[in-house]
């Protein structure tokens, strides 16, 4: 048992103190997940890669709720999960007429553009509307776009084969492709 796990088991028992040891042994991967994350933004966000993930960790390890993790591939893709939600929040804050919603900002090389926040905003809408329909391929999207997980993290975080994890990525490219475009 990894020393994250063990430390995920303890927090899951109620031992609150626990949480402290946590954060010095995933921060720096916590971080790389909050660049990759933040990289695909544009620029001149509010939120940078260490306020993101101090937080997703809040939002994790804080709740009031005792966590329960199957260990350390569930932890990260809880991680994942609050980041998307932390972004999503922000794109859907910044939409707003009180922040500007009803302006448009165009770039001046290109104007049709669309902007991060809207393709944020149409990609989860479009994520919650696929889990209803294939919530395991949702899970994939998750983990894949939002994890920064490869294949074989995936399969190991959900219990499922690499090739069952190809396809079910596949098949969701397809999907909100296709969703993203109407």
């Amino acid at each position: 048992m990894t020393d994250v796990t063990r430390i995920l088991n303890a927090i899951a028992a109620g031992q609150r103190q626990a949480a402290g040891e946590l954060l010095p042994l995933v921060y720096q991967e916590l971080r790389r997940l909050a660049a990759r994350k933040l990289a695909q933004e544009k620029p001149g966000q509010t939120l940078d890669s260490t306020a993101l993930v101090h937080e997703a960790y809040l939002r994790l390890v804080g709740e009031s709720d005792q966590p329960q993790w199957d260990g350390r591939g569930h932890f990260f893709a809880a991680a994942a999960e609050a980041m998307r939600r932390i972004l999503v929040e922000n794109a859907r804050r910044k939409r707003r007429v009180k922040r500007g919603g009803g302006l448009q900002r165009h770039e001046l090389d290109d104007p049709a553009a669309r902007s991060k926040d809207d393709r944020m905003l149409a990609l989860d809408e479009a994520l919650t509307r696929f889990a209803a329909e294939d919530p395991l391929a949702a899970r994939v999207v998750d983990l894949r776009r939002f994890a920064g997980f490869g294949h074989e993290q995936v399969a190991a975080a959900m219990g499922i084969t690499v090739y069952e994890a190809r396809r079910k990525w596949t098949f969701a490219r397809a999907w909100l492709r296709d969703a993203m475009s109407e």
